[in-house]
């Protein structure tokens, strides 16, 4: 499958070998990352670059990552274009809570795309509530891991009855 097959407004969905996806896709199954596709460019929130646009081209060899396109045949795509580009520069949301401006992946494709639902977060590993790696993780931020807080994954929204799956990216 090619660049061709792309269109503006696609979201594509992926996984990397690092220890935070492997970790995401343990709580919230297939994908740790969400990003979207507009004119040759992949608009997501990084925690490298915060909220950024890249050559999509440029992104790809960054690291091996398998991608899945999925598509929103109702969408706009000019005006959550407009909205994408409104966030560009904003911060990486580290802690995952809401409403503190700033973004991680799917938090950022459901405000620019609000078709989702937004679900209480989990931090589980299936064995227990809360995972070794997310206690560790939000104990060196000084915070409480905000169980049950409003969210999104980017799982939970690849499962959206709303998208339809266009193909993988190869």
């Amino acid at each position: 499958m090619t660049k061709s097959i792309l269109q503006n407004g696609d979201l594509l969905f992926m996984s990397d070998e690092s220890e935070l996806s492997k970790v995401i896709i343990e709580t919230t199954e297939k994908y740790s990352h969400v990003g979207i596709y507009f004119d040759g460019y992949i608009y997501h929130a990084s925690i490298k670059r915060g909220v950024a646009k890249q050559i999509l081209e440029d992104y790809l060899t960054e690291e091996k990552r398998d991608i899945y396109i999925y598509r929103y045949p109702m969408i706009d795509a000019e005006i959550v274009k407009e909205r994408a580009e409104r966030y560009l520069g904003c911060e990486y949301n580290h802690s995952f809570y809401p409403n503190n401006g700033q973004f991680y992946c799917s938090q950022y494709i459901a405000e620019i795309l609000p078709i989702f639902d937004i679900i209480p977060m989990k931090f589980g590993d299936g064995e227990q509530e809360i995972s070794d790696y997310w206690q560790k993780y939000y104990e060196e931020l000084g915070m409480q891991v905000p169980l049950g807080q409003p969210g999104t994954n980017p799982g939970q929204l690849a499962r959206s009855e709303k998208l339809r799956y266009i193909g993988r990216k190869t």
